[in-house]
């Protein structure tokens, strides 16, 4: 995620911004792998993945989503594609990632468009069983 901001910030070539990225972030070496492949794969089909994230923001621009946002929307909806982890860690990670770097709201606003991005995506690929659907990850409860 955090690659992924960096690179909206400051476009330049995926391989040299993880390259200062590792330099500053120590991982282990199979973290860096998997944080590279994800980076890579957001950033080589970001066109649709904005296009899939701008299709389930209803009554919002694109455009007007926060930079972070946007990251955490690409990451999550090239991981739901990729199909590598469960829908439920998935979202549960984008949300998590919405509450500690992005505005108040943001955590329920991601929670829906990945919700919706990913029964989208079963409905039209048939990737995933009826049982790993994602469930919302909010409290139903208002506060």
């Amino acid at each position: 995620m955090q690659m992924l901001f960096q690179w909206e910030m400051s476009p330049q070539d995926p391989r040299k911004l993880e390259a200062k990225f590792w330099r500053a972030a120590k991982s282990e070496e199979s973290t860096e792998r998997f944080a590279n492949e994800l980076f890579e794969g957001a950033a080589r089909h970001v066109k649709e993945l904005d296009a899939l994230i701008g299709q389930h923001c209803d009554n919002w621009r694109f455009e007007r989503l926060a930079a972070i946002d946007r990251a955490i929307l690409r990451l999550a909806i090239h991981e739901v594609l990729i199909a590598k982890l469960p829908l439920r860690v998935i979202i549960n990670e984008a949300v998590s990632l919405a509450k500690k770097f992005s505005g108040d709201d943001s955590g329920a606003f991601v929670n829906g468009i990945l919700d919706a991005a990913s029964k989208a995506h079963i409905k039209t690929s048939g990737a995933r069983s009826a049982s790993q659907r994602p469930k919302s990850t909010e409290d139903p409860k208002p506060r």
